[in-house]
Protein backbone atom coordinates (compact mmCIF):
# COMPACT_ATOMS: atom_id res chain seq x y z
CA UNK A 1 0.00 0.00 0.00
CA UNK A 2 1.32 3.42 -0.90
CA UNK A 3 2.20 5.52 2.18
CA UNK A 4 -0.41 8.12 1.36
CA UNK A 5 -3.02 5.77 -0.04
CA UNK A 6 -5.27 6.13 2.95
CA UNK A 7 -4.65 9.88 3.08
CA UNK A 8 -6.20 10.39 -0.30
CA UNK A 9 -8.98 7.85 0.18
CA UNK A 10 -9.89 8.27 3.83
CA UNK A 11 -11.73 11.61 3.86
CA UNK A 12 -13.91 10.63 0.89
CA UNK A 13 -14.51 7.08 2.07
CA UNK A 14 -14.99 8.04 5.70
CA UNK A 15 -17.70 10.51 4.73
CA UNK A 16 -19.35 7.97 2.40
CA UNK A 17 -19.33 5.22 5.05
CA UNK A 18 -20.58 7.60 7.74
CA UNK A 19 -23.52 8.40 5.52
CA UNK A 20 -24.17 4.70 4.90
CA UNK A 21 -23.91 3.79 8.59
CA UNK A 22 -25.97 6.69 9.92
CA UNK A 23 -26.48 6.96 13.65
CA UNK A 24 -24.93 4.27 15.80
CA UNK A 25 -22.34 3.23 13.19
CA UNK A 26 -19.02 1.73 14.15
CA UNK A 27 -15.96 3.70 15.13
CA UNK A 28 -14.68 6.00 12.37
CA UNK A 29 -11.27 4.39 12.51
CA UNK A 30 -12.72 1.54 10.44
CA UNK A 31 -13.73 4.10 7.81
CA UNK A 32 -10.07 4.87 7.19
CA UNK A 33 -9.43 1.54 5.49
CA UNK A 34 -10.96 -0.76 2.90
CA UNK A 35 -12.34 -4.05 4.22
CA UNK A 36 -9.42 -5.97 2.66
CA UNK A 37 -6.96 -3.70 4.47
CA UNK A 38 -8.77 -4.18 7.78
CA UNK A 39 -8.50 -7.95 7.29
CA UNK A 40 -4.74 -7.66 6.65
CA UNK A 41 -4.31 -5.53 9.78
CA UNK A 42 -6.40 -8.02 11.76
CA UNK A 43 -4.10 -10.82 10.63
CA UNK A 44 -1.04 -8.78 11.64
CA UNK A 45 -2.65 -7.93 14.99
CA UNK A 46 -3.34 -11.63 15.62
CA UNK A 47 0.28 -12.50 14.87
CA UNK A 48 1.57 -9.82 17.25
CA UNK A 49 -0.96 -10.65 20.00
CA UNK A 50 0.96 -13.79 20.92
CA UNK A 51 -1.08 -14.64 24.04
CA UNK A 52 -4.40 -14.04 22.20
CA UNK A 53 -5.91 -11.83 24.91
CA UNK A 54 -6.95 -9.07 22.49
CA UNK A 55 -4.31 -6.60 23.75
CA UNK A 56 -0.75 -6.13 22.45
CA UNK A 57 1.58 -5.99 25.45
CA UNK A 58 5.34 -5.75 25.98
CA UNK A 59 5.47 -9.53 26.31
CA UNK A 60 3.64 -9.94 23.01
CA UNK A 61 6.11 -7.61 21.31
CA UNK A 62 9.07 -9.40 22.87
CA UNK A 63 7.73 -12.78 21.71
CA UNK A 64 6.97 -11.71 18.15
CA UNK A 65 10.34 -9.98 17.81
CA UNK A 66 12.02 -13.16 19.07
CA UNK A 67 10.28 -15.16 16.34
CA UNK A 68 11.87 -12.75 13.85
CA UNK A 69 15.33 -13.28 15.33
CA UNK A 70 15.55 -10.16 17.51
CA UNK A 71 16.34 -11.75 20.85
CA UNK A 72 17.97 -8.98 22.86
CA UNK A 73 15.39 -6.20 22.76
CA UNK A 74 15.66 -3.97 25.82
CA UNK A 75 12.71 -3.52 28.14
CA UNK A 76 12.92 0.26 27.63
CA UNK A 77 12.50 -0.17 23.87
CA UNK A 78 9.44 -2.35 24.37
CA UNK A 79 7.96 0.12 26.86
CA UNK A 80 8.51 2.97 24.40
CA UNK A 81 6.68 1.00 21.69
CA UNK A 82 3.70 0.29 23.93
CA UNK A 83 3.60 3.91 25.16
CA UNK A 84 3.06 5.15 21.60
CA UNK A 85 -0.59 4.28 22.19
CA UNK A 86 -2.85 6.31 24.45
CA UNK A 87 -3.92 3.16 26.31
CA UNK A 88 -4.06 -0.61 25.94
CA UNK A 89 -3.45 -1.61 22.32
CA UNK A 90 -6.61 -3.41 21.23
CA UNK A 91 -7.44 -3.82 17.55
CA UNK A 92 -9.17 -0.43 17.24
CA UNK A 93 -6.19 1.36 18.82
CA UNK A 94 -3.88 -0.65 16.54
CA UNK A 95 -5.74 0.61 13.45
CA UNK A 96 -5.76 4.18 14.77
CA UNK A 97 -2.01 4.05 15.29
CA UNK A 98 -1.51 3.05 11.65
CA UNK A 99 -3.63 5.95 10.48
CA UNK A 100 -1.83 8.47 12.67
CA UNK A 101 1.66 7.10 12.04
CA UNK A 102 1.36 7.52 8.28
CA UNK A 103 1.75 11.25 8.85
CA UNK A 104 4.71 10.79 11.20
CA UNK A 105 6.72 9.59 8.22
CA UNK A 106 6.08 13.01 6.68
CA UNK A 107 6.79 14.88 9.94
CA UNK A 108 9.94 13.30 11.40
CA UNK A 109 10.43 16.18 13.88
CA UNK A 110 6.89 15.60 15.22
CA UNK A 111 5.87 19.25 14.92
CA UNK A 112 2.28 18.29 14.13
CA UNK A 113 2.40 20.31 10.92
CA UNK A 114 3.12 19.69 7.25
CA UNK A 115 3.71 22.41 4.68
CA UNK A 116 0.63 23.01 2.53
CA UNK A 117 2.59 22.89 -0.72
CA UNK A 118 4.23 19.59 0.22
CA UNK A 119 0.96 17.94 1.24
CA UNK A 120 -0.81 19.26 -1.84
CA UNK A 121 1.93 17.95 -4.12
CA UNK A 122 1.72 14.51 -2.51
CA UNK A 123 -2.05 14.32 -2.65
CA UNK A 124 -2.27 15.45 -6.27
CA UNK A 125 0.62 13.39 -7.69
CA UNK A 126 0.73 10.13 -5.69
CA UNK A 127 -1.59 7.12 -5.38
CA UNK A 128 -5.29 8.01 -5.66
CA UNK A 129 -4.79 11.62 -6.69
CA UNK A 130 -6.93 14.43 -5.34
CA UNK A 131 -8.69 16.62 -7.88
CA UNK A 132 -8.49 20.42 -7.71
CA UNK A 133 -11.99 20.42 -6.20
CA UNK A 134 -11.00 17.89 -3.51
CA UNK A 135 -7.95 20.01 -2.65
CA UNK A 136 -10.12 23.12 -2.38
CA UNK A 137 -12.48 21.23 -0.06
CA UNK A 138 -9.55 20.06 2.05
CA UNK A 139 -8.26 23.60 2.52
CA UNK A 140 -11.73 24.84 3.44
CA UNK A 141 -12.04 22.11 6.08
CA UNK A 142 -8.43 22.41 7.30
CA UNK A 143 -7.06 25.83 6.37
CA UNK A 144 -3.30 26.28 6.62
CA UNK A 145 -1.93 28.90 8.99
CA UNK A 146 -0.36 32.14 7.74
CA UNK A 147 3.01 30.39 7.40
CA UNK A 148 1.49 27.72 5.12
CA UNK A 149 1.46 24.92 7.71
CA UNK A 150 -1.32 22.34 7.88
CA UNK A 151 -2.25 20.80 11.22
CA UNK A 152 -2.35 17.13 10.21
CA UNK A 153 -3.33 16.03 13.72
CA UNK A 154 -6.67 17.77 13.20
CA UNK A 155 -7.11 15.87 9.95
CA UNK A 156 -6.29 12.59 11.72
CA UNK A 157 -8.74 13.41 14.50
CA UNK A 158 -11.59 14.00 12.09
CA UNK A 159 -10.75 10.84 10.13
CA UNK A 160 -10.59 8.68 13.26
CA UNK A 161 -13.27 10.31 15.46
CA UNK A 162 -15.60 12.25 13.18
CA UNK A 163 -16.07 15.98 12.89
CA UNK A 164 -17.64 16.62 16.28
CA UNK A 165 -15.26 16.58 19.23
CA UNK A 166 -16.71 14.61 22.11
CA UNK A 167 -17.18 16.56 25.31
Amino acid sequence: MCILSFCSQAPKKAKRRQQQQGEGGSSNVFSMFEQSQIQEYKEAFTIIDQNRDGIISKDDLRDVLATMGQLNVKNEELEAMVKEASGPINFTVFLTMFGENAFKVLDPEATGFIKKEFLEELLTTQCDRFTAEEMANLWVAFPPDVAGNVDYKSICYVITHGEDKEE
